[in-house]
């Protein structure tokens, strides 16, 4: 069986589909094992892509400024 590489977008829609499907509860102890496992993968994923995402827009950002970097979540009035 050949698993395609999932987008960012299918993997968050993968995880509302096994969140529902665990919030329902209607599943035996193993096979909710194995989904909640699956949505641990998954969710795991997405935190990587978007720490990657992070990584290179503050690169971007940090180019664009001539090497300042713009720290806009703290200020202070």
């Amino acid at each position: 069986m050949t698993k395609k590489k999932m987008s960012f977008e299918e993997k968050l829609i993968r995880l509302d589909q096994i969140a529902q499907t665990l919030e329902a509860g209607e599943l035996p102890l193993e096979a909710s094992l194995k989904l909640f496992e699956e949505g641990a993968g998954l969710l795991a994923d997405c935190k990587a892509e978007l720490g990657a995402a992070k990584q290179k827009i503050t690169e971007w950002n940090t180019a664009s400024t001539g090497g300042e970097e713009e720290d806009s979540d703290d200020t202070d009035d």
